[in-house]
Formats: structure tokens, C-alpha cells, sequence
């Protein structure tokens, strides 16, 4: 299938990539990060671009977002233009296509949308009360995906957790922060220690949406929204020592208290993605952790020997 994947640059859109290419589809790259002008550079905020890119596409991973809490809390006019106008466009497009044409889409949504669930672990179908900018444009824009839905076009909304595994990611979120820190030296700073989250390593989520788009090719349209999530709460001061036993140089373990827009705890059920598709997360946390400690590490050594070779002979 030809599967047009919005936000091909980012984290789970590098992985995808690879694994549709791997499974015989035919990616098609959509990500403002590319040079503009660049083979695959567009905005989804943009429908001429998103026209241009959709056609003759089978399906569309949509995956482009402002994809950190923090983010959102900083600029939350850019955050909503994104998550919400951007998913808005990007379903638009998709209904233009003449009924018979019409791609799929799979919308990336977050375990934010929940906000702090009085149930865990935590079902797809519980309510969804975010309690940050960013959880309530993931909602909102869930809510968009559904009216596309009535309106005829095959969607499903999958929901990811913490996802880590990459040395690409953003440095400073929690795992890579914590990885790089184990693998290079200094201070793993934490802020909620008690906080609890369901971490999940990209390789398992970019197996499940291979998984998925499976069933979408054989033809499944109404599919419920899906949890990609381990189904295991760790506390982020249960992290920090996992980073410091795997740690490859001393560090130091330094704690705050938490953000007072951030979701204490999640855990997830996986219930519902093992019975749909037979997914269950195959690379712990404690393996993902040591994978990415040891990844940083080659980074380091390599951009050092880049230095070296650089230097002037004495």
C-alpha cells in the first residue's frame, strides 16, 4: 500500500517508515522538519501540500503534532494550531477523495487525553479528561477524527504512552534525559518522583501499527480506538535508579517537586490491542533503558572521533 505518514521525521515516524518500507508498503514522507522545497517537507496545517502528498494514497498515518506537554504549556496557541487545525486539514483532505479512493487514517493520539484516570490500569473506553493544553488538543482533535468518521471516512485512534528507544528523540525528555546522563556523566534531575507512567519502546509501537494497517488493508473500517502501552506503571524515581544501575559513568540523582500541569500516574490497558491485533510490548523497560544508555554512548564516541579527526596534527 502507498501510506502517506504525516511527522516522518519524528520519533515513531522514523521507525514506521522503515517498517512499512520493510513490509513491502510504499511510504510516503510528510514532515516539516525536511528542508523546504526538499522531497517530503510539508505542513499539515496546509491542505495544498496535504493534497499533493495524499494523492493516490491507500492510507495516512497522521502522526504530525507539537508532541510534548511542556510545549503545549509554553505556547499553547501553536500547540492547538497543530494538534486540532492540523488533524482538521488533514481529515478534510482525506474526505475530498472520491468514496471509492478514500484513505484510512490512523490518528497518533496520547494517553493525556485520560488526564489522571480513577481507574487503572486504564481501558480505552474511560472518559477523557486531560488536564494540560496538550491532552485537551489531542481530545479535541480525536473528537474531529470521530465526526470524519460519520462523515464516511475509515479511521482509527491509537493511543501511545511515553514512547522512548531513540537517541532522534528530544534530548530533554524524561528517558533520553535520563539515558543520556547514564551514558555520558552528570545529574538525572527529576521532577514528581512518585509519578507513575506506562513507558513504551518505539520498536513494539512501530510493530503494532504494522500490525494495524494489516487489518486495515484486509479491509477491517471499524476498528475501536487502541492502546499501545506496556500495561506496567514505573515511577519516574524507579527510572532514575534503573538509568544509575545501567549507568556506564557515575551519576547523581537529583529530585523536585512535580509540574502542576502533569498527569501523576497511567497505566494502560493492553487488553484490547493483544485480543485485536495479538500485540503485546516485547522489550521492557529496563532492556529499552540499557539499549538507549548504550546508543548515547556510541553518539558520544563518535563525535568525538569526528573531533579528533578534525584537529590539526601537531
Amino acid at each position: 500500500m502507498r501510506i502517506l505518514v504525516t511527522g516522518s521525521r519524528g520519533l515513531i515516524g522514523t521507525e514506521i517508515m522503515r517498517r512499512f518500507a520493510e513490509a513491502g508498503h510504499q511510504p510516503v514522507a510528510f514532515d516539516s522538519a525536511y528542508e523546504a522545497g526538499t522531497p517530503g517537507h510539508g505542513d499539515i496545517r496546509n491542505v495544498d501540500q496535504l493534497r499533493q502528498a495524499m494523492a493516490g494514497c491507500d492510507g495516512v498515518v497522521s502522526l504530525a503534532a507539537v508532541s510534548r506537554v511542556i510545549t503545549g504549556e509554553r505556547n499553547p496557541e501553536l500547540c492547538w494550531d497543530i494538534n486540532v487545525n492540523g488533524t482538521e486539514a488533514v481529515l478534510q483532505v482525506a474526505l475530498e477523495q472520491p468514496a471509492d479512493r478514500r484513505p484510512w487514517v490512523v490518528y497518533a493520539s496520547s494517553r493525556e487525553v485520560y488526564g489522571d484516570s480513577a481507574t487503572l490500569p486504564v481501558p480505552e473506553d474511560a472518559p477523557l479528561e486531560p488536564v494540560n493544553i496538550y491532552g485537551r488538543s489531542k481530545a479535541a482533535a480525536e473528537a474531529a477524527v470521530g465526526r470524519a468518521r460519520e462523515a464516511g471516512l475509515a479511521t482509527v485512534i491509537v493511543r501511545f504512552s511515553n514512547v522512548f528507544g531513540s537517541t532522534a528523540d528530544h534530548r530533554d525528555r524524561v528517558v533520553p534525559a535520563f539515558a543520556r546522563a547514564a551514558a555520558t556523566g552528570g545529574t538525572i534531575s527529576i521532577e514528581g518522583a512518585e509519578n507513575t507512567f506506562d513507558f513504551t519502546h518505539v520498536d513494539d509501537v512501530g510493530r503494532g501499527l504494522v500490525l494495524l494497517v494489516e487489518r486495515l488493508k484486509d479491509g477491517d473500517r471499524a476498528l475501536p480506538p487502541i492502546h499501545y502501552v506496556g500495561g506496567r506503571a514505573v515511577s519516574l524515581g524507579e527510572l532514575a535508579e534503573m538509568a544509575r544501575a545501567a549507568a556506564l559513568i557515575p551519576v547523581e540523582i537529583r529530585t523536585a517537586p512535580p509540574r502542576n500541569f502533569d498527569v501523576a500516574h497511567f497505566r494502560g490497558d493492553p487488553a484490547r490491542a493483544e485480543a485485536l491485533l495479538g500485540w503485546r510490548t516485547e522489550i521492557s523497560v529496563e532492556d529499552g533503558l540499557r539499549r538507549l544508555i548504550h546508543a548515547y554512548a556510541a553518539d558520544a564516541a563518535r563525535q568525538q572521533t569526528q573531533v579528533a579527526a578534525k584537529a590539526p596534527a601537531k
